[in-house]
This record gives structure tokens, C-alpha cells and sequence, in this order.
């Protein structure tokens, strides 16, 4: 099959030996899921299939009230401790000797444009945490302005 086209929260379906062909959408924002299926036959073709599924994506997304972008959206989670695209990760390197030796960071992501991910990471071991937070927080609100024109 080949890929013309990518529909956000919208994939393929294709299980023929379970006779199902179809379109599955899945939005999801914050706590909240909305899925529903898009049986080809039942909705009259593939192409009848796809329509009804955008559409049906377009409305689960007004109803969550998640932002209707081709971009990945990310809802803050009521238990999520660091600002959003910035998270704690352990980075893990080979000495020469072969020893592994592990960094905590803050890893910094931003997307300049759809389909792209961009990340840095700061080291704690380097500004210490809370240093090494406050840069990656500033980052994040500096590459947040930059490419979305937000400041939070």
C-alpha cells in the first residue's frame, strides 16, 4: 500500500483474515479518549471511510477541546512534575574501559515544525538540579516563543 497522505489520530485497518478494512480513530487530550471505528463496506469505500473518520476526529476534538493542529498537542497531567517538554532522563555512556557510566539531565524537546523533534539536555551533574531545571525550563519557554509565539 502506498502512503499518500498522513491523517492525524487516524490509522489503517487492514485484517483480512478477520475480514476488517478500515479506518480507527483515536483522540486523546488530557484524561479524557474518544475511539470509533470506520468499517469501509458499511461506509460505502475506502475513500467514504476516511471522510467519515476526519470528520468524526474533527468533532472528538472540539468535544475534548484539544486544539485542531496537524502538530503534536500536549495537555499538562495533574501528577506531571516538570514543565511540559522537559523531563529527568538518565544518559548512559561507555568509559574507554568499557565501564557504563550514567549522567542525570534535563532533556529539553521543541518541535520547529510538524513531523520534527528537536531536544537538548542539560546536565545536573554539571549546574546541579535545581540550576540545570531553571535552564531547561528557560529553554523550553525561549524555543516555545520562537517557533509557537507562546510565552507561559
Amino acid at each position: 500500500m502506498v502512503r499518500t497522505k498522513h491523517y492525524k489520530s487516524i490509522s489503517r485497518i487492514d485484517q483480512p483474515e478477520k475480514h476488517t478494512h478500515g479506518w480507527y480513530v483515536r483522540v486523546r487530550y488530557g484524561k479524557k479518549q474518544l475511539t470509533k471505528f470506520f468499517n469501509d463496506k458499511q461506509s460505502g469505500g475506502k475513500a467514504k471511510a476516511l471522510t467519515a473518520a476526519v470528520r468524526y476526529r474533527d468533532d472528538a476534538e472540539k468535544k475534548l477541546g484539544k486544539p485542531r493542529t496537524d502538530r503534536f498537542v500536549v495537555g499538562r497531567l495533574a501528577n506531571q512534575r516538570d514543565s511540559v517538554g522537559v523531563r529527568l532522563v538518565i544518559k548512559t555512556s561507555r568509559t574507554v574501559s568499557g565501564e557504563v557510566r550514567e549522567s542525570p539531565a534535563y532533556e529539553v524537546t521543541w518541535s520547529p515544525e510538524p513531523n520534527v523533534v528537536q531536544r537538548t539536555s542539560i546536565s545536573i551533574r554539571k549546574h546541579g538540579k535545581r540550576e540545570a531545571l531553571r535552564m531547561a525550563r528557560e529553554l523550553r519557554r525561549k524555543k516555545e516563543k520562537e517557533y509557537y509565539g507562546l510565552v507561559r
